[in-house]
This record gives structure tokens, sequence and C-alpha cells, in this order.
């Protein structure tokens, strides 16, 4: 390999790693606005009279995306898991099945009530959209720009679905 192809190789993948950490913190810039802009961690706190701890629920709401997303990039570390399930093979494999239906069940249940509680905010939140495009004076063009975004959205998902973007 010439200096020249090992050269053009490099500044391809500092780009791609530009262009890949550029994306991650858009969508995620995108995702802790709309969850911090429908007001859903305080009105949590609101429901359950705890808002004192209203900076503890949003730190653990950026720790869990954190977690998660770090999670879904290094994979999970599954010589822990091995050595859980070495430990019930054989002899109670009932409490290890038990055990993991158990936290599969819990997990749903939050995350359904985390899904719910986050379609009804953003339910709200639409309804103050025609209000704050009056209030900055934007007549005309509203729907397009609607439309543009969830156009742009499609285009997106049909390039990484059909596009074979990640294949190996």
């Amino acid at each position: 390999m010439s200096p020249e192809e090992g050269l053009w190789i490099f500044f391809r993948q500092a780009g791609l790693a530009v262009a890949g950490i550029s994306g991650g913190l858009l969508v995620s810039g995108g995702v802790f606005t709309v969850l911090m802009s429908v007001g859903l961690v305080p009105r949590f706190a609101g429901k359950t009279h705890t808002g004192r701890n209203v900076f503890l629920y949003e730190e653990m709401v950026v720790f869990g995306t954190l977690l998660g997303n770090f999670l879904s990039v290094f994979g999970y570390p599954s010589s822990f898991f091995q050595r859980l399930y070495g430990l019930f093979f054989g002899r109670a494999e009932w409490v290890w099945e038990g055990l993991t239906a158990f936290l599969l069940v819990l997990f749903g249940l939050f995350a359904g009530i985390f899904v719910g509680c986050l379609a009804l905010a953003i339910a709200e939140m639409l309804d103050s959209i025609p209000i704050f495009a009056r209030r900055i004076s934007f007549r005309h063009g509203l729907g397009l720009a609607v439309l543009s975004v969830a156009l742009g959205k499609l285009a997106g998902s049909l390039y990484y679905f059909f596009g074979k973007f990640f294949a190996s």
C-alpha cells in the first residue's frame, strides 16, 4: 500500500468517525430536547409529590440513556451473564427462567408506562405548536415544514433498511 492510499484511508475513516459522532450528538440532543420540552420529568415529580428530586430524576434519564448507548455500541458483558447462568444450570434452572421472566415483565411494565406518558406529553405539546407559530408570525408553511421533516425521516429509514448501509 502506498502512502497516498494510506492517507486516503485515514481521511475516509476520520470523516466517517466525524459523521457518526455528529449524527449521534444530533439524535441524542433531539431526544433530550423532546424529553425536557414536554416536561415529562417534572410531571412525574409532580404526580409523585417528589419535586425536590427533579434534578436527580433528570440525571437518571441522562445516565440511563448513556448506559443504553454504551451497551448498544460496545455490547453486553456476556461473560457475566454466562457465569450467572452457570450458577443455575442443571441445579435450579427454574430460578433462572423465573428471574429472567420477572425482569422482562418489569422492564416491559416500566417501558410501557414511559411510552404512554411520553405519548400523552407529546400530544399536549402538539396542541401548542399552532400557538407558537402564531406568536413568531409563522403564518404560512407550517404544514410544509412538518411534512418535510416526516419525509426526511421516511427517506432515512428506507435508506437504512433497504440500502444495506450497515451490511458487513
